[in-house]
């Protein structure tokens, strides 16, 4: 398939996104109504005899036929979110397709100007604080066709090695098409993030895959999607997203609020950025997780009203070059 015909099925996939997860008032039943009854019993007055009245038997209270909770003394089942802080990188790991739910991180201009670390320096690890069943393997990838995809950057963790060397996590990665997406469009799309710190002086970023429905011929939606490794272990997302919180860095103050959809294949890099924003309920609905429960509608902007939200290719392409030039000039 060519890159331009897949490139058109990604911008298929971003209009599929924002269809799929319109914005629905989903009814909810009523919570049943317990009616407690109290028998209040009048004391007998002192100057005279009691008076007197049946006796009410108390009915004996049965014990219940049935006790699922029972199970919890061999064990909870879960589903268990393993939850992963970490020096550049905050991650909750899901154990069934061996990718993160999600992963926050936060940049700022101190943060991305201050260069401690160097990715020459990091190799991929398995993440062993998630359990060794439930875990990716770097066995997994290999030779499956697929990058190992960060969900945070490394570029945006050069402040200590240890910060960089967290990134290499694969706790922190998805299987992610490599040529026309994770080594060019995604990497535009990073760009533009940290160039949000040019006008915001705190950018809060949560990134996380995605498996979405997809219409076939017979017109039927039906979620379809590989899965690497020998055996199979690691789902291929159909989809990744980014939630930014772009805050003015004032305490209460206004938060710039962005999120995308973009397909897990080529795209085109003269694709604009703004055709794979979506709402932010349909990110909420896709992944089954909420972003920003707490913050109010009064403290709410939209990012892409607020800058243009548009990647830089050429610029970004020239510093890449100028980085491996210079890295060939150490070495030599």
């Amino acid at each position: 398939m060519s890159k331009a015909s897949i490139a058109i099925g990604a911008a298929a996939g971003a209009a599929v996104t924002a269809a799929v997860f319109s914005l629905l008032n989903d009814s909810k039943p009523s919570p049943p109504i317990t009616t407690t009854t109290t028998t209040t019993v009048a004391t007998p007055s002192r100057t005279g005899p009691p008076a007197p009245y049946p006796a009410t038997p108390v009915a004996a209270r049965s014990p219940p036929l049935v006790d699922p909770n029972g199970l919890f003394q061999y064990g909870f089942p879960g589903p268990v979110a393993d939850l992963n802080p970490t020096a550049s990188l905050t991650s909750a790991f899901d154990r069934r397709t061996r990718n993160p739910f999600w992963v926050a991180e936060h940049i700022t201009p101190l943060s991305l100007s201050t260069h401690n670390g160097d990715r020459k320096h990091s190799v991929f690890v398995e993440d062993d604080s998630i359990p060794e069943m439930f875990r990716a393997k770097l066995k997994d990838y290999f030779r499956s066709g697929y990058d190992r995809g960060h969900q945070v950057p490394a570029a945006d963790a050069k402040w200590s090695q240890e910060a960089m060397d967290s990134t290499f996590l694969l706790s922190n990665m998805c299987p992610q098409v490599g040529d026309g997406f994770n080594r060019d469009y995604w990497a535009h799309f990073e760009d533009f993030c940290r160039r949000l710190t040019g006008r915001y002086p705190s950018v809060r970023i949560v990134t996380g895959p995605l498996y979405l429905p997809k219409r076939e011929a017979d017109g039927k939606w039906r979620v379809s999607y590989e899965v690497i490794g020998n055996p199979p272990n690691v789902s291929v997302p159909t989809h990744f997203y980014k939630v930014i919180f772009a805050e003015d860095g004032s305490v209460g103050g206004q938060v710039a609020l962005g999120a995308f959809v973009l397909p897990n294949a080529v795209i085109a890099n003269d694709k604009p950025l703004q055709d794979f924003e979506v709402p932010l309920e349909a990110v909420e609905r896709a992944s089954g997780l909420e972003f920003a429960t707490k913050l109010p509608a009064m403290r709410r902007k939209k990012l892409c009203q607020e800058v243009s939200c548009s990647i830089f290719v050429k610029d970004y392409k020239e510093r890449q070059k100028t980085f491996a030039a210079k890295n060939q000039g150490a070495r030599q």
